[in-house]
């Protein structure tokens, strides 16, 4: 059976087992979730970002590939933006963005979907410095500040009325970034903060009770995967250490669901033939400690995550290291 078809009727009830990292001698524990099908993209799509505004999910950039006469043709800069609402299960296309990109860093603030950074060309190449925002309501993109300088695989957070842009890469399998910016929207404006203390780019990032928590990412190729746990904390403008991601991963999708950090996925196993990761892990920021949950469905990189309607979604992605095999699934996890 093709994988689609496979997935298409895969729903399980799979357990959350929850084996706590930290402290080590704690016991697991046990919390029931769900696997489903949702409604599917119209074409199978990686390296995208995607957050929710009004209870709906936007699926924003990416890369897909169509076959003309026997050649493959991959696409690198349509610019999509994709709404999903989860109540009506239906996926409807809405105004492109006016830089088409992969590896885009996007957060929320006041409403509005904020982009930086991002490659127009495969295998990290042809970074951007854009930065934009978009407006769901109505449907309009408007053109911001630039970054201080191109760069992709960004982590961008929404704190404090300010967005923060944190990390990339240049461009290639090198040159990772500790570069941090800070973008204010009263003044269009962006100045520094304090850098991340290790470089590394395509990590996941989220903001708790006022401060930035950055996990996972690489420092280089995509076999160079960290765990790494560090906190910003705007109000000091310094970075802590936290408890690391039991298994290093990049490239995955994360979000924050039911008070916990959740980091799916990545980019890029090594041993017997790279592959990608199923693995999904999530941080109790109340217990500060790391859960082992029921893996994917199917290993992937470079799809999303967001959180809408009290579900948790996760969307596209590449079967492959290094692209290829691109995905339509919207798989939907419930926990309760």
């Amino acid at each position: 059976m093709a994988r689609n078809a496979a997935l298409g009727h895969f729903t399980a009830a799979a357990t959350i087992l929850a084996a706590a990292l930290i402290p080590p001698a704690a016991s697991a524990q046990q919390a029931p979730a769900t696997w489903s099908m949702a409604a599917s993209l119209q074409q199978g799509r990686d390296e995208v970002q995607a957050a929710a505004v009004a209870e709906k999910i936007y699926l924003v950039g990416g890369a897909w590939t169509e076959t003309k006469d026997g050649k493959r043709i991959e696409h690198y800069t349509e610019g999509f933006m994709s709404e999903y609402d989860p109540k009506t299960n239906q996926w409807r296309e809405r105004t492109r963005a006016p830089e088409g990109l992969t590896h885009q860093g996007i957060a929320v603030l006041g409403g509005k979907i904020y982009l930086a950074g991002g490659f127009a060309g495969g295998r990290h190449s042809l970074p951007s410095a854009g930065v934009y925002s978009y407006d769901p309501a109505a449907d309009q993109w408007k053109k911001l500040a630039p970054l201080s300088a191109p760069r992709g695989a960004i982590a961008l957070a929404a704190v404090g009325g300010l967005i923060h842009a944190i990390g990339g890469r240049i461009m290639g399998e090198e040159g990772t970034l500790a570069t941090h910016e800070v973008y204010n929207p009263a003044t269009n404006s962006w100045g520094p903060a304090a850098p991340v203390p290790t470089a590394r780019d395509h990590a996941g990032v989220f903001v708790v009770d006022g401060k930035v928590h950055l996990i996972g990412g690489r420092t280089g190729e995509a076999t160079a995967n960290v765990g790494l746990h560090d906190i910003y904390d705007p109000a000091t403008d310094r970075w802590t250490a936290a408890a690391p991601m039991p298994t290093p991963r990049s490239s995955g999708a994360f979000a924050a669901y039911h008070g916990l950090l959740f980091f799916a996925g990545g980019e890029c196993k090594t041993g017997a033939g790279a592959r990608t990761y199923d693995e999904v892990e999530a941080y109790d920021t109340k217990g500060n400690r790391w859960l082992k949950l029921a893996s994917l469905p199917a290993p992937r990189h470079g799809f999303a995550a967001a959180v809408a309607d009290d579900k948790l979604f996760f969307i596209a992605g590449s079967s492959r290291c290094g692209g290829g095999g691109m995905m339509a699934d919207t798989l939907e996890l419930s926990v309760r």
